[in-house]
């Protein structure tokens, strides 16, 4: 054991931590974070951290950076607060999108964040569904990669699978949608999307696999504005499958997203509660699942130094 278990949570998505703590048996840590009229921001914690693991959780949601810097200053506090050590819990990583330098003069800003997280004293980092798996080698230190398949397929089977086909949104995800596909004893189909530029519409033109008169069901890593699900949908019912649902691990859910989602052919979008969905986001259309559960017993069989392999596998 690597002293009491303490779980803190920044501003980002206090609801997923407090189920957390519900899962884990304890309460949510007393911290006060102030952010001043210049846009500085205090964190304070109310008790002691001596000797104590603490576990900071805060996923990249909006407004992004500054959930980023919170993070950085709460784990900061805590190891001057003489922690014996520190988690930085992120379901949903901050810029996990950028991973590469498919440009030049650009930051491959994913690892840069993975470098500010150890610079601010972190001793070790879990994370949930990241958009390369390569991206556990931008840190120094170690990395929980949980994975939250288990939990949505496990709603996928309950919804009813009959007839039904697993779709990958492109063939970089192909492999990942193929577990899906194998767990849920389902065929693949693969559609060829094609992005020239930065923006979030690229285009869609044919499918690798049989959709006919079947429920397609997409799994993809997140749902941002919406626009490439959508456009993926649109071809799906063109090429005669019969209903289209979406499941997407983290719903950022940005700009119009729920509008264009409403105005769609999608029938049902599950995402997890990684991201939090405010009011004024939520749908009809819109189911969220929980990853409370799982990140609860990560982090109380690492507490404990009990081996949390057998949680690694999400699917």
């Amino acid at each position: 054991m690597f002293g009491e278990l303490k779980i803190f949570s920044g501003n980002a998505n206090r609801p997923l931590a407090e189920s957390i703590c519900k899962f884990a048996g304890v309460e949510l840590g007393n911290c006060e974070i102030i952010k001043f009229s210049n846009d500085n921001i205090k964190v304070a914690y109310k008790e002691s951290l001596r000797g104590k693991d603490v576990y900071i959780i805060q996923p990249s949601c909006a407004p992004v950076n500054e959930g980023l810097m919170e993070l950085l200053i709460m784990i900061d506090a805590a190891k001057n607060a003489s922690a014996n050590r520190v988690t930085a819990v992120v379901p949903y990583f901050p810029y996990v999108r950028s991973d590469k330098k498919d440009q030049p003069r650009i930051s491959i800003t994913a690892k840069l964040v993975a470098n500010l997280i150890k610079a601010s004293g972190a001793d070790r980092v879990m994370t949930m569904n990241l958009h390369s798996p390569q991206i556990q080698g931008f840190f120094n230190i170690p990395c929980d990669h949980l994975m939250a398949g288990k939990i949505l397929n496990s709603y996928c089977k309950n919804d009813g699978i009959e007839n039904s086909v697993v779709v990958a949104p492109d063939a970089g995800s192909a492999k990942h949608a193929g577990k899906h596909a194998r767990n849920l004893g389902l065929p693949l189909a693969i559609l060829d999307k094609r992005r020239a530029d930065d923006s979030e519409t690229p285009l869609m033109e044919n499918i690798i696999g049989d959709v006919k008169g079947k429920k397609a069901i997409i799994f993809d890593d997140e749902v941002a504005s919406a626009g490439s699900l959508i456009e993926a949908a649109e071809l799906l019912e063109k090429n005669g499958a019969s209903e289209i649902v979406a499941y997407c691990v983290h719903g950022v859910l940005s700009g119009h997203a729920i509008e264009r989602l409403e105005k769609s052919n999608i029938k049902k979008l599950v995402v997890t509660d990684t991201v939090f969905v405010p009011e004024h986001k939520k749908s009809e259309k819109l189911i969220i699942v929980s990853v409370a559960e799982l990140f609860s017993e990560v982090i109380t069989f690492t507490n404990q130094g009990i081996p949390i392999s057998n949680l690694y596998n999400g699917h």
